[in-house]
């Protein structure tokens, strides 16, 4: 179960702090029309490209089935290395926020990638980039004065008298004290701002994430034309990695 759970969350890593919602690629002739289902397309192309590279070295994608009935058996660390690649992580970019982020180009999904996209470098600081805006924005909204002085408010809101903050405070208390402390309304005027200075700042990685998605639906829609994609329960996605070092 551990396998599957690497090969159906390897992505979620990534995002550390949510996404800013990346641009629109221009509508074309063949392409689909929601955003839900163009990325339905590069998944599903990114699944076909995947199986069929470990097809050729042998191995397959678990299943929930078969991983339930134990059958991955030992060639689990041959799958893993053919699935996210081996040794130090080429590729390698350290975000605004002061997160690193880091991924092989060897392996199964660094090839489905550089099929798709092209250039798996390029997709990969963008993608980063792009998926980190929010996280980003909100770095920036955090070293306002008014935002500070906002939260230091809520946190003595929270804190019952004569005890430490909880941890999670209840729900209604929450609530409450979003809005008796401003927190609120100050995240409501700040956030906004923040993103569209930083999506102002990184507009050449969301023009080059734009781009290289707009490539891989072109291509995703040849690959389905070719021959439909193998059906998996797996859903392997990108590997990369967070390292928690936080230089901010």
């Amino acid at each position: 179960m551990r396998l599957l759970r690497a090969v159906c969350v390897a992505l979620t890593a990534l995002v550390m702090a949510g996404c800013a919602a990346p641009p629109a690629e221009p509508r074309r002739p063949g392409l689909p029309a929601s955003a839900q289902a163009r990325d339905d397309l590069i998944k599903s192309a990114q699944r076909a490209l995947v199986t069929r590279c470990l097809a050729e070295r042998g191995l397959t994608l678990p299943t929930a089935r078969t991983t339930r009935a134990g059958d991955a058996g030992g060639h689990d660390r041959r799958l893993q290395d053919a699935l996210f690649g081996t040794g130090r992580r080429e590729l390698s970019l350290t975000l605004a926020t002061g997160y690193t982020i880091t991924a092989h180009t060897d392996g199964c999904q660094a090839a489905a990638q550089r099929a798709l996209y092209g250039d798996q470098r390029r997709w990969f600081r963008a993608e980063a980039t792009v998926n980190n805006l929010r996280a980003e924005a909100g770095a920036r909204m955090a070293a306002d004065p008014r935002f500070r002085a906002a939260l230091a408010r809520w946190n003595r809101c929270v804190t019952p008298p004569g005890a430490a903050r909880p941890e999670r405070p209840a729900p209604a208390v929450t609530a409450r004290c979003d809005r008796e402390s401003g927190l609120a309304d100050v995240r409501a005027r700040l956030e906004p701002a923040r993103l569209a200075e930083v999506r102002a700042l990184r507009r050449d990685q969301l023009t080059t994430y734009a781009r290289l998605r707009t490539r891989a639906l072109h291509r995703a829609v040849e690959l389905a034309t070719a021959q439909p994609a193998p059906h998996t329960d797996a859903d392997p996605r990108t590997p990369t990695d967070t390292e928690g070092h936080d230089h901010s």
